[in-house]
């Protein structure tokens, strides 16, 4: 049955590219981030997660940020609320981060995350986790429970064919480089079924963290360590 299960096939882009397919590459996801609202799970859960009060001013650690376009998004509408939102940048591709000239980047792997303990309010990612195997999952998930203070909030697709035959449609009519187009559409076979992350989330020992589908076309992980008063 077709993506009944999820794809362990290596994208186009898990590999370190030249620069110029990079700034193509992130010329075309950009694009797409833009028209799925990426940044709009994070404006909506974050301030329900740790209480409005708790936003004002934030240390956030975005994991496999890529050119770092979420943390500028998220930090620039932080601001028009008036708080203020700190954002670290981490990417496994040092060329990807150099393309963020204005933020604070760091070359690192989500496995093993180069800061100490409770190092920042809030631990992010995006689109990052379906690019991981099982164990690859479970090792994250603790590693960003130990570096945040107070939560994480991790945002992904979900693996359903609505969403493949979406991105098919949209490929009809916009244009983008072909490794991005067979990219997308293996990163909708890698992602998650709800149940599946579930249990990986269970097996890390990562108390308090839970799984669900967040308007269909994604599947996100949140947890708190505390409850923090509004």
């Amino acid at each position: 049955m077709f993506l009944s299960r999820r794809s362990l096939q290596a994208e186009y882009f898990d590999s370190e590219r030249p620069v110029a397919e990079l700034t193509e590459f992130f010329r075309s996801l950009n694009r797409m981030n833009r028209l799925f609202r990426f940044a709009q799970p994070f404006q909506s859960l974050v301030p329900s997660l740790l209480g409005e009060n708790n936003c004002v001013a934030l240390s956030v650690l975005d994991v496999g940020a890529g050119d770092g376009s979420l943390g500028q998004v998220l930090a620039k509408w932080a601001g028009a609320r008036g708080w203020r939102w700190q954002v670290t940048n981490l990417d496994i591709s040092a060329r990807s981060g150099a393309m963020n000239g204005n933020g604070r980047n760091i070359a690192g792997s989500a496995l093993r995350l180069p800061f100490r303990a409770a190092s920042f309010d809030l631990v992010i990612a995006s689109q990052m986790i379906h690019h991981l195997s099982d164990v690859e999952v479970q090792q994250m998930l603790r590693e960003a429970w130990r570096v945040t203070r107070k939560a994480i909030l991790f945002c992904d697709l979900h693996r359903n064919s609505i969403l493949y035959f979406t991105l098919w449609l949209i490929f009809l009519f916009q244009s983008h480089p072909e490794p991005f187009r067979a990219d997308a559409l293996l990163s909708v076979k890698k992602s998650w079924k709800t149940g599946e992350l579930r249990r990986l989330v269970l097996a890390s020992g990562v108390a308090g963290a839970e799984v669900r589908r967040y308007f269909g076309a994604r599947i996100v992980v949140q947890g708190t360590k505390t409850r923090l008063k509004e």
